[in-house]
């Protein structure tokens, strides 16, 4: 039986930065598709901001074609304004593949880095090291296209438990 490919988008939220990253994974092997990230301008209104994010990643989905999708969970800081804006900037980031028809899944940062990196609580150059070792054909331009791929590889590893976990809660 020869199986093909599974397509994966990891989604990094950010008003100013969203990162993107696109990888294939089949059965135990990744293979790295592409990354980026969609920049907002600062000083303008906040729902072009957001539009633009959607717009952004509209066009990856457009030009990728994911079968499946996953998105950083946010976390909670002290600024309450920063905080309402990232959840903004997330729920654009969670509709643009839910509109393809492909559902989300969310995995808090320590997840992510746990998977990645094998320490919860490691640093962006740490996640950026592995990001070598494990797509060493990615060069993502950023931190946010870097820690996108993060959240792909967190998905590609943990998909099964993911998709157990919406049977789940659907039932």
């Amino acid at each position: 039986m020869i199986s093909s490919p599974i397509r994966i988008l990891g989604i990094d939220p950010g008003l100013r930065r969203t990162g993107w990253g696109v990888l294939d994974v089949e059965g135990n092997r990744l293979m790295f598709v592409g990354c980026g990230s969609v920049e907002t301008r600062e000083g303008i209104a906040l729902a072009s901001r957001l539009l633009a994010i959607h717009e952004g990643l509209g066009r990856v989905l457009d030009e990728f074609r994911p079968a499946e999708a996953a998105i950083e969970q946010t976390f909670v800081n002290k600024d309450g304004v920063a905080t309402l804006k990232l959840g903004q900037a997330r729920g654009v980031a969670m509709l643009a593949p839910a509109m393809f028809g492909i559902e989300v899944s969310e995995y808090a940062p320590n997840q992510v880095k746990k998977t990645v990196v094998g320490a919860g609580h490691a640093d962006k150059t740490q996640i950026q090291a592995m990001l070598k070792i494990l797509l060493p054909k990615a060069d993502p331009k950023s931190a946010d296209a870097a820690d996108a791929l993060a959240i792909a590889i967190t998905h590609a590893h943990h998909r099964g438990a993911a998709a157990l976990r919406r049977k789940v809660a659907g039932a």
